[in-house]
């Protein structure tokens, strides 16, 4: 008897499949299907395409290729023709099921759950920012809760006693201005508005500036309170530099740097306002004295500015620029120097801890010498010097 091939076999079962579903039955093929290109469809309309299929002996093909592990199944399926239908089992039907679970729409975001506000292991850094966003948030976390009121109640007073001097500061201003935009010819009356004003504006400085040394004081004091992680003394030095300047040298122990940072400081504040102010005297000056350039005949009695056209406008104009471009340079030199009082602290705080101790050291001595010289036959001396290096 003549033994059938494979291929024979493959045959005659198609044609048996082909004879047996009527043509009304042909399937159409849906948006993604799992043909050749591996494509599939989500589980839903795979079942549905699967009930659709009457052939039973595709089935029990699709059946023994289950049986294996998906990736050999891939492989095989895509050797089949591309308008080859498929369907799934149970196993693989639960397999493509499984890939299609959709995220759980209760879980919430990760920094509610540790709590971002409150977490037990917070960085120092991220303690100072909200110090600085929120006052009063490091002395919290620290749990030291009696600084509050000390520290709400110096801002406060500060900020009230700032905003009640600017009120009185504000319509003295406006007033000088307005006197000062028509003329700046000397008279008693332009004197004594002025001493008033310039007596208003000190206090309003020293109110404002006993609310700021206030606020960053107590946004140190959590820098330096933190207990929370281990920190290293170069960070803490760092972070405390970059508050405010010289509290890195106080916290490294390096007082004798504190006059040199804090007098640098004062210095550059006071050149910065010396130099805004004569900027902005000679700008109204010029102002006056160009409009009188244009319109002489507004002013009958010549130029109104404070030297009465004893300058011309060009030179005026040039201690205008002189005095702005002075400022500028004083307010990059405050920024560079703000930079070197960290670089500073931060080197410091690493060699505290450099060892400097006697197994380090380097000696040069004068040497002499009386080496014996067989060309010669006798000793003869030798001047040198020695170096010894220990480690």
């Amino acid at each position: 008897m003549t033994r059938l091939r494979p291929a024979y076999l493959l045959s005659l079962l198609l044609a048996l499949t082909a004879w047996w579903c009527p043509a009304t039955a042909q399937l159409q093929r849906g948006p993604r299907t799992l043909i050749r290109g591996g494509l599939m469809d989500k589980p839903d309309s795979l079942k549905q395409r699967r009930d659709s299929l009457r052939g039973v002996e595709m089935a029990d093909r699709f059946d023994s290729l289950a049986a294996a592990d998906y990736a050999a199944d891939s492989a095989a399926l895509y050797l089949l023709r591309t308008d080859d239908i498929l369907t799934l089992d149970s196993t693989m039907l639960a397999r493509f099921e499984a890939g299609y679970t959709e995220p759980d729409s209760t879980a919430r975001r990760k920094f509610l759950k540790k709590g971002w506000l409150m977490s037990d292991s917070m960085s120092l850094s991220k303690v100072c920012w909200l110090s600085t966003v929120l006052p009063g948030y490091g002395q919290i976390y620290n749990k030291q809760y009696w600084k509050l009121p000390v520290l709400y109640g110096t801002v406060g007073a500060g900020l009230a006693l700032f905003i009640n001097e600017n009120r009185t500061y504000k319509p003295l201003k406006r007033e000088f201005d307005a006197y000062t935009d028509i003329s700046l010819t000397r008279t008693p009356e332009l004197d004594a508005l002025q001493n008033r004003l310039i007596r208003s504006n000190t206090r309003r400085q020293l109110y404002l500036g006993l609310t700021l040394a206030s606020y960053i004081y107590f946004i140190g004091d959590a820098a330096v309170n933190y207990s929370t992680n281990d920190v290293s003394d170069v960070k803490k030095a760092t972070t405390l530099a970059c508050i405010f300047p010289g509290a890195g040298q106080i916290y490294n122990k390096s007082y004798w740097k504190v006059p040199f940072v804090v007098g640098g400081f004062a210095s550059m504040i006071y050149c910065i306002d010396w130099n805004n102010r004569g900027y902005q005297r000679f700008k109204k000056a010029y102002a006056l004295l160009a409009d009188y350039d244009q319109h002489p005949d507004k002013y009958p009695n010549g130029p109104t500015d404070e030297f009465h056209g004893r300058y011309s406008t060009t030179y005026i104009r040039d201690l205008r620029n002189n005095y702005r471009r002075n400022r500028d340079l004083c307010i990059i030199v405050t920024g560079a120097l703000y930079i070197l009082q960290i670089v500073d602290a931060h080197v410091d705080a690493h060699l505290k801890d450099y060892d400097i101790s006697d197994d380090l050291s380097m000696n040069l001595e004068p040497m002499v010498d009386y080496p014996y010289v067989p060309t010669l036959g006798d000793n003869r001396p030798v001047f040198g010097f020695n170096l010894s290096l220990n480690f």
